[in-house]
């Protein structure tokens, strides 16, 4: 089965940038913009288990590093799963307002 996916990736300083960019060259990826590309894999039957173990095979996969994909599950509903890494706190956190100011007293 083939599908496409979304992949968003940040390596680190160190991160072995070249051996994640032959992955994606041999997978004929699109760019997307900083650090997002676009491509088609082919899978047998678990898509995010088997591009894990496909990059894994390509690169070195350093500590920081952080690899997220998207794509469209069996339900025909978009999905989202870190191959590595895991989420940290978003940049933008804080910068909404959060309501009306309340009186301190004491």
């Amino acid at each position: 089965m083939k599908k496409v996916v979304w992949m968003s990736f940040d390596l680190g300083v160190n991160g072995d940038y070249e051996g994640l960019y032959r992955w994606l060259d041999a997978r004929q990826a699109r760019e997307c913009g900083d650090s997002l590309a676009l491509f088609s894999f082919e899978f047998k039957s678990d898509l995010p288990s088997e591009i894990e173990a496909s990059i894994k095979e390509s690169m070195e996969i350093g500590a920081r590093a952080r690899i997220y994909i998207i794509f469209v599950g069996k339900d025909r509903k978009a999905k989202g799963r870190f191959l590595f890494g895991q989420r940290k706190a978003a940049p933008w956190a804080g910068f909404a307002p959060t309501g009306p100011t309340e009186d301190d007293e004491g």
